[in-house]
């Protein structure tokens, strides 16, 4: 039986293997956008990335040690630094890498029990509310959907420029 840590970590394995294979031939223009309204490719990955701030598998494991019973998320935010703007894909990539790992170590050091009770309260500084969310809540919304809906912008970006 499939338990919802399994499926949890089969998610984030393909999340990381559609978010690679969208970077695939995109170092040449990770920085390229067709207008200033849009984010580049690099803008979406550090978004991502740092989205809640420390990145979701930072607040993963806090939630899931204890230590953590609240945490920030703030939408529109490139998270952009002067050392991220000159990193060559290789470092992003690498980058990408170390987040997916601290999931798949939340993950492994977790229970399904602790996936649906464990929570944190939410502050959804954008939108000017707070929720009470658990790990799996955390995993779906923030992670997967979240990641899901920005994945499509590269996309668009590799499509425009036929790559």
């Amino acid at each position: 039986m499939t338990t919802q840590k399994d499926s949890q970590s089969e998610r984030a394995r393909g999340i990381q293997a559609e978010i690679l294979g969208l970077l695939e031939g995109m170092d040449y223009c990770l920085d390229w956008k067709p207008d200033a309204s849009v984010w580049s490719v690099r803008e979406v990955v550090y978004h991502l990335l740092d989205t809640p701030e420390g990145g979701v598998h930072t607040v993963l494991h806090g939630v899931l040690s204890g230590e953590l019973t609240e945490y920030e998320v703030w939408a529109d935010r490139t998270n952009i630094t002067p050392e991220r703007q000159t990193k060559e894909i290789e470092a992003v990539i690498e980058d990408i890498a170390a987040l997916f790992r601290g999931i798949e170590s939340a993950l492994e050091a977790s229970s399904d029990e602790e996936l649906s009770t464990k929570s944190a309260l939410a502050h959804l500084r954008s939108y000017d509310r707070e929720d009470q969310r658990t790990v799996a809540e955390l995993l779906d919304g923030v992670f997967a959907r979240h990641w899901g809906e920005h994945l499509g912008q590269i996309r668009e970006i590799r499509e425009t420029l036929g790559v």
